[in-house]
């Protein structure tokens, strides 16, 4: 078998070999669009960021004062405006869910099927079954206490 024998190839100077991979991988004009579009953007959001922290600290600045002053006034209205909030929401929210009760419960009577009608069935059942095993448990353990009263005592 003979061996094969290949040309001699020129080493590959590392600029060249450099070159040639950064030519490889070079981004198309999409991802160039999008990278410039996130840099701009992200470098927008920053700008309006240390704007809007700036324009805070200087709030803070010149209206501590005057916050101060008036906090006797404002820290019993805003209680009294929370809790009024607080309480028209929970009304509102017990509202919804009373509507929605009431509505369940028509549908239900009504014959309509609703939602979860079929456990309500299920457990009603369980609930009768349940009502009858204990009525014959008593009437039994009644019958059973009756007898026993009449032996200890059989002029009773």
């Amino acid at each position: 078998m003979a061996e094969r024998q290949y040309p001699a190839r020129r080493p590959a100077t590392t600029t060249g070999s450099f070159l040639q991979k950064l030519r490889e991988h070079a981004p198309n004009s999409t991802q160039l669009v999008g990278l410039a579009t996130l840099v701009i953007s992200g470098g927008i959001l920053l700008l309006l960021t240390g704007l809007t922290l700036t324009a805070t600290v200087l709030g803070l600045i010149f209206f501590a004062p005057l916050i101060l002053i008036s906090s006797p006034i404002w820290v019993p209205v805003g209680t009294i405006i929370f809790i009024t909030i607080a309480g028209a929401l929970s009304l509102l929210g017990f509202g919804v869910a009373v509507v929605a009760a009431v509505s369940w419960l028509y549908r239900y009577f009504r014959g309509f099927h609703p939602p979860g009608a079929d456990r309500v069935d299920y457990a009603r059942t369980r609930i009768a079954d349940t009502a009858g095993h204990v009525k014959d448990y008593a009437r039994e353990y009644g019958g059973y206490l009756h007898s026993r009263v009449k032996d200890a005592a059989p002029s009773a």
